[in-house]
């Protein structure tokens, strides 16, 4: 059986208006779980320390505004990095002055009841901070680690079905950032691959123990919520992987 690899999928026909629409035009409850999971635990990590000294990055952002929106009290510079190019197109839209889709505001609600997040005018912000730049995960290779803060959502689990893909995905990612690093990585529990529009996408099966097998050796900080929350068939729910960057540079 052939295994489709990143290189394979058709990320030039990837429809971000369908993707949108399928996954946060309704907000599902698992994703504002998420998002509140995301907001404490990054309060937490940021506590005491001064607000927008942090230099973040969405690695594979694709047509999801809010792990960056999650981001955003903390960070100097924020960089939304993205493959595929109607991503990145989405992406640029949504950084432009007219401000980002309503679609992303009940996200912004439930992250705003932090008071953090709610001393923060969203839009402008976005605005003035984010960039996109068009990249793959693999371009992280070197690992030279110039960021102080990251998010990874359903990117190393969604773009091959091949387990080193994966597994070098998440070693791009970690080695992207900084000693003491608090990031966010999301996955697709034991995903069997999904469909947007008219084109499907591989995904590699994951669970809980390949998650943090493939995490600990760049933190000794790590919490994995298994959100049991199906949103399509083909998958047996989400796992949210919090922690921070410990000082190791795991090798290629």
């Amino acid at each position: 059986m052939t295994m489709d690899r990143n290189a394979d999928a058709p990320w030039s026909k990837f429809d971000p208006e369908v993707y949108v629409d399928n996954n946060y035009r309704t907000p599902l409850e698992v994703d504002l779980l998420i998002v509140r999971l995301m907001r404490d635990y990054f309060t937490r990590c940021f506590e005491g320390v001064p607000p927008r000294s942090a230099r973040g990055i969405d690695v594979g952002a694709g047509a999801n505004l809010y792990p960056a929106l999650s981001m955003l009290p903390w960070c100097e510079k924020l960089l939304l990095l993205e493959y595929a190019h109607p991503n990145v197109e989405y992406l640029e839209k949504q950084i432009s002055p007219a401000g980002y889709d309503i679609a992303w505001d009940p996200f912004w609600d439930v992250l705003r009841e932090a008071p953090a997040y709610a001393a923060v005018e969203p839009r402008p912000r976005v605005g003035e901070i984010v960039r996109v730049e068009r990249g793959n995960l693999f371009d992280l290779e070197g690992g030279d680690r110039r960021w102080s803060l990251g998010t990874m959502f359903f990117v190393a689990d969604s773009m091959s079905e091949a387990p080193e893909e994966f597994h070098r995905g998440v070693r791009c990612f970690m080695n992207a950032l900084g000693e003491g690093a608090p990031f966010a990585a999301a996955f697709m529990k034991e995903s069997v691959g999904y469909r947007v529009g008219a084109h499907d996408y591989p995904a590699y099966r994951v669970n809980e123990e390949t998650v943090r097998l493939s995490l600990e050796p760049f933190t000794g900080d790590l919490e994995i919520h298994d959100l049991h929350h199906s949103v399509r068939p083909g998958h047996e729910g989400m796992l949210l992987a919090l922690g921070r960057r410990n000082s190791a540079i795991a090798a290629p």
